[in-house]
């Protein structure tokens, strides 16, 4: 089970790094800082909270505690990344961080504890709350998108209208198998 489930933890974090770069590629540059309200958050302001969070709990992830001393979360929700380049740098800075250490993560080591902000989780824990965590953002990420792309936007699942097709498309496939 325990590989089943790293194979899946990876390919559930893979499917949502993707939904976020499609809808990254779907934007104006200038839709990517919008913010709706001076509270709200704007899709770049949510990378670069997304990235600090990453690259805080998974750099030295088994020797120091997840929720680094440099970490300064509060300025993660500034919204001052400047470019469509610089968001792209600090998303692919924080998923490498992540990804790197879940790649390199062992059965043996799904057991194994770890400190974030000074209480203890397994690795299997701190798994299960950055699968709920990134994906939440992500969903706002993509919801964002939506609104902004209105009717120009692509569908990144199953199109409005399009779940007969899809279902029959499966289907088909199924028989063939």
């Amino acid at each position: 089970m325990t590989k089943s489930y790293l194979e899946s933890v990876k390919h559930q974090l893979e499917y949502y790094k993707a939904l976020g770069e499609k809808t990254f590629a779907q934007l104006s540059d200038e839709q990517l800082f919008w913010q709706y309200d001076p509270q709200s958050n704007s899709i770049a302001t949510i990378v670069k909270h997304l990235s600090g969070n990453m690259i805080s709990r998974w750099t030295d992830f088994f020797t120091t505690d997840g929720e680094k001393e440099n970490r300064n979360r509060e300025s993660e929700f500034d919204n001052d990344l400047q470019s469509r380049a610089e968001l792209l740098r600090c998303w692919d800075a924080g998923w490498k961080c992540f990804l790197t250490v879940v790649y390199d993560l062992k059965e043996t080591d799904l057991a194994r504890e770890i400190l974030i902000r000074h209480e203890k989780h397994s690795v299997t824990e701190a798994l299960n709350r950055q699968l709920a965590h990134y994906p939440y953002h992500i969903g706002q990420i993509v919801f964002i998108g939506k609104m902004l792309c209105s009717e120009s936007w692509t569908s990144l699942s199953i199109p409005r209208g399009g779940s007969n097709a899809f279902n029959q498309v499966k289907e088909n496939q199924s028989k063939i198998r």
